[in-house]
């Protein structure tokens, strides 16, 4: 209950909610005053009196609405891309993928062997993790904290695969450079060792496309432009914020709220004058982004050349780093002063702080959504289906105050309608299948809401239980994506053991001695539920290990009623540790930088993987 009225009115109107009710304690919890005040000011509005919020209230205009059709728009739904068959696919992560052709970073030239791969086993659609760009400093590699969801990442770029190439012996000599081997051989990424290597290689190759006067430079170049043209702006500054991050690095550091003020704005003259200076450097960063939407663009001729009927299935992160170029580009739609985040709950005690900014519902509207769509229209090209991480962002958010806890955070509304209309306009203008990832706690009637437009929702075989045990494959629903796990989870593999748990220990996940015999026996009678539904469900034979296996869980999924079902690529490797351990920074543990231990060439003919796909059943199949 408020004890300031104004302050609580003016909340109200802004979308913060009055609380929420708590899955760890099992009761309301409130939004305090002090609460609403820190996120009133991170949306650009002081409330710091009774008066101050009064006259911030009565000052007040809402954003009018978009005009629109009174009918909901719907997303291209499975049953018209798919019929009413059921489908399944390979879900990877990218840049953990180990092959003879990449650098020790996966890269679109993998990814469209992986494709043609999968679609020789009969897979409909192989899914990636996001391709944003990312800073790749040292220890600070993360898909999901990018700083710009508009471009990619150029580390993913395949340097033989640039036409230039052809006419560059340093990237055609054998035997590779010493340092390209020692990446190649490496257990972990070292993205900012490889960033190194590949930008002064992609620098040749640019002066390369530059100085070309046969005609096939010359219509090179013009798609270039073409393409630079329209993206316009947006491009151009991403750019020139790739240059100054790279300018500033050792002064200041990649975080633009670092940098010297007269360069906080790309408007500023500051960085007109930087830009003038710097601009063939500027046109580099702008072509890395044209080869990337080249190479992606052949990654998805490559799906329909394998008889994919969905193809690509790309990730959409849920933000944007708070020191990136999409909040230097678009800093009101940004807040100021808060993260978003989690509450506590059953997974996190201490609730998850995830470390950027969300995006201002009211801006958004002021905006008429145009950030949104350019996003979608970005996230949407060349792929047949596009998964919404957090879809619950699209109803509410959970802000945490600068400087708080988690505890002391509260839920914001989100304008669900109109961000629903764009996003199914952006489907159907792809003809693409929009995916949400509707885990954990999930807003009463979220589901229903996203289905009646046509949206997948996501479904974990390890989070569908009834107390300890797993339910049966026919209680899945149709209108989901299925798979085993997820990338905060230890893979498949991991389950008969403790290998992740005593990981976690080393690293302070787990507290003590106590709580990891605590998790041993939780994990002890995991693995026993699990093993006894396979084996009644599946013909899982424990005494057959991990060969048993893989081939149990896929037999296991695709007799589900789900539309897609996804077997992912570190099961198949039958990797055991983590990619990810949730709230663990990177001083503790490098999240994010294990590789595949089998190369991609064999990687699918392995005694774990071969016999995982055979399991598949031809009706599964897309030829």
């Amino acid at each position: 209950m408020s004890e300031r009225p104004a302050l609580a009115a003016l909340a109200t109107r802004l979308g913060i909610e009055d609380g929420y009710w708590s899955t760890l304690h099992r009761h309301w919890v409130g939004t305090s005053d002090a609460t609403r005040e820190a996120l009133l000011a991170a949306m650009g509005f002081d409330a710091s009196s009774e008066e101050a919020a009064g006259r911030a209230l009565a000052s007040w205009i809402e954003p009018a609405a978009p005009v629109g059709d009174s009918a909901p728009a719907r997303c291209v739904d499975v049953d018209e891309k798919l019929g009413a068959r059921g489908v399944f696919g390979l879900v990877a992560n990218l840049y953990s993928v180990r092959s003879a052709h990449n650098f020790g970073f996966g890269n679109l030239g993998d990814l469209a062997a992986l494709v043609r791969r999968a679609g020789a086993a009969g897979a409909a659609f192989v899914g990636i993790n996001p391709l944003h760009a990312g800073t790749n400093r040292a220890g600070a590699f993360c898909p999901y904290d990018p700083v710009s969801r508009l471009y990619r990442e150029p580390l993913y770029i395949d340097p033989l695969g640039v036409p230039e190439s052809a006419h560059s012996p340093e990237l055609g000599a054998e035997p590779r450079p010493e340092r390209v081997a020692a990446l190649q051989r490496a257990a972990r990424l070292e993205p900012a060792v490889l960033e190194g290597l590949l930008l002064p290689l992609l620098r040749g190759l640019h002066r390369r496309f530059l100085a070309a006067t046969d005609g096939a430079g010359t219509a090179r170049r013009r798609d270039f432009e073409r393409y630079r043209s329209s993206e316009g702006a947006p491009l151009e500054n991403f750019a020139a914020f790739q240059v100054l991050s790279e300018h500033f690095e050792q002064r200041n550091g990649r975080d633009w709220r670092r940098w010297p003020e007269a360069f906080h704005s790309p408007a500023a003259p500051a960085v007109r004058e930087f830009r003038a200076a710097h601009n063939v450097e500027i046109g580099f960063r702008a072509w890395l982004q044209f080869e990337l939407e080249r190479q992606l663009g052949q990654v998805a001729e490559a799906a329909r050349g394998a008889g994919m009927p969905i193809g690509l299935y790309a990730d959409l992160a849920l933000g944007s780093s708070g020191g990136g170029s999409d909040t230097w580009t678009w800093p009101r739609l940004f807040a100021r002063g808060a993260s978003a985040g989690a509450p506590p709950d059953d997974f996190s005690s201490e609730g998850q702080n995830w470390g950027f900014p969300p995006l201002v519902p009211h801006a958004l509207r002021a905006d008429g959504y145009a950030f949104w769509k350019r996003l979608l229209a970005a996230n949407f090209r060349h792929v047949g289906a596009l998964r919404i991480d957090h879809a619950m962002c699209l109803r509410r958010l959970f802000w945490i105050p600068e400087g708080r806890s988690a505890a002391e955070g509260a839920y914001v509304r989100y304008p669900e309608t109109e961000l629903l209309d764009a996003l199914a306009a952006a489907s159907r203008q792809a003809g693409a299948l929009a995916i949400a990832e509707d885990l954990g706690t999930v807003p009463e009637g979220f589901t229903a809401a996203i289905q009646a437009r046509g949206m997948l929702g996501s479904r974990v075989l390890m989070f569908e239980r009834d107390g300890w045990s797993f339910k049966q494959a026919h209680s899945y629903p149709r209108g989901c994506l299925l798979t085993a796990s997820t990338h905060d989870l230890p893979p498949l593999a991991a389950l008969p053991g403790e290998d992740d748990l005593e990981l976690r220990l080393r690293v302070g996940q787990i507290p003590d001695g106590g709580r990891l015999e605590l998790l041993r026996s939780e994990r002890h009678e995991l693995w026993r539920a699990l093993s006894e539904r396979l084996e009644h469900d599946a013909g899982f034979d424990r005494t057959e290990g991990l060969t048993s296996l893989g081939p149990a869980v896929a037999r296991f999924l695709c007799a589900s009623p789900a539309a897609l079902v996804g077997l992912q690529l570190d099961d198949l490797g039958a990797e055991t540790e983590p990619i990810n351990l949730p709230g663990v920074p990177s001083t503790r543990h490098p999240s994010w930088t294990r590789r595949m231990r089998l190369p991609l060439e064999s990687l699918l003919d392995s005694p774990v993987a071969a016999p995982t796909l055979a399991a598949v059943p031809p009706e599964r199949r897309s030829h």
